[in-house]
């Protein structure tokens, strides 16, 4: 018997495609959304990805993080088989861990328009220091020192 389709839904051809490969990078990804159901509500979804890779632009080596998102949802929603999907993307992408994240947020905020939107990305510590990259939409501030700093 052949599954029907909500028609609500018809923009969703990740979910349910047991035929969905992984993306060759980012570029090839196709990051999905769906309705918001509380759209009169703020309220904040937050996905975590323990077991994100992508690659050093200069070695070639791999880069391990785990990256968290967070967003208050507008009209959209993020379906997360395509946000897995798209993740996973970057493993054979060489790039700076600031530009992962920030291309990261930039495409999120394109998928789903948000009301704000934060990507935390926690690296792992290579010749003992870590790094964490965080971005965040809108831009809270064009300023990362405030003056009241002591």
């Amino acid at each position: 018997m052949k599954r029907v389709r909500n028609k609500r839904f018809a923009n969703l051809t990740l979910l349910g495609n047991s035929e969905a490969a992984f993306p060759k990078s980012p570029q090839h990804a196709r990051v999905e959304a769906f309705p918001n159901p509380k759209q009169s509500r703020d309220y904040t979804i937050r996905l975590n990805c323990p077991d994100f890779t992508s690659l050093c632009p200069v070695t070639g080596q791999p880069d391990f993080a785990e990256i968290f998102v967070d967003y208050v949802p507008d009209k959209l929603c993020i379906e997360t088989k395509s946000l897995k999907l798209y993740l996973s993307s970057y493993r054979n992408v060489r790039s700076f861990n600031e530009h992962v994240i920030n291309r990261i947020l930039d495409d999120l905020v394109q998928a789903c328009q948000p009301r704000k939107m934060k990507i935390e990305g926690k690296f792992v510590p290579r010749g003992g220091l870590s790094l964490c990259v965080v971005a965040e939409h809108p831009n809270p501030s064009s300023d990362p020192y405030p003056k009241d700093l002591p």
